[in-house]
């Protein structure tokens, strides 16, 4: 007996967030020639419970089949779509160091539909350098190279110091979303997004709670 669909219109924030890990979850089942996998299995993959995964899955348009769960390649594809990974969306990255360069340089972003086409920076002994495929152009043609790549995404990867001015130089050039690899907490207009992706701070709460520091009960 299949449930009701429906429809995808709003969706919690996060559901939202636990996305990327369903469609991670569900594409390493479809690469295994699985047809079917069940909330109990992708509860147990995401480390979810099953009545979470039915929850989370009933904001999309896809529709579960009593005793025998989702149908991997259907589910694949609506995750696929709302990711937005069913489309081409292209991304300039403004800072040529370490981590710009490794996000240029990695792989598998066009296979969920990310595609770096510029990449930045103001050190001139940079500018010129090929990361990625790409040529490092200087920051100060920015606005030239969104309009003529049509770049919808921006990786802020640039020092603290620098990374509210690189925000708004993205952001007056029509780009719509943000992902901000510094530290600084970034002020754009309602209509920008933005993702903070701070590894260090991270690194740095895994040791906390390694330590117990300054974790206490109530």
């Amino acid at each position: 007996m299949r449930t009701a669909r429906r429809k995808a219109r709003t969706m919690p924030l996060p559901v939202l967030r636990r996305l990327p890990g369903y469609h991670h979850a569900v594409a390493g089942f479809r690469g295994q020639g699985r047809e079917w996998v069940s909330s109990q299995t992708l509860g147990r993959a995401l480390g979810l419970t099953s009545s979470t995964v039915r929850q989370d899955l009933s904001h999309l348009d896809l529709a579960g089949t009593a005793k025998r769960g989702y149908p991997v390649g259907e589910l694949d594809a609506v995750l696929r779509d709302r990711l937005g990974s069913a489309r081409t969306h292209r991304v300039v990255i403004v800072g040529a160091g370490m981590l710009g360069s490794a996000l240029a340089e990695h792989g598998e972003l066009a296979t969920h539909g990310f595609r770096p086409v510029a990449i930045l920076d103001r050190d001139p002994e940079r500018v010129g350098q090929t990361v990625g495929g790409l040529t490092v152009k200087p920051i100060e043609g920015l606005g030239r190279v969104v309009k003529s790549t049509r770049a919808e995404l921006g990786v802020v990867a640039v020092p603290s110091t620098s990374a509210q001015a690189v925000a708004d130089l993205l952001v007056a050039a029509g780009v719509r979303g943000l992902l901000n690899l510094s530290y600084a907490n970034l002020r754009v207009p309602p209509r920008t997004h933005v993702v903070n992706a701070r590894f260090l701070a991270g690194l740095q709460e895994l040791v906390l709670l390694g330590k117990g520091s300054g974790v206490r009960g109530p």
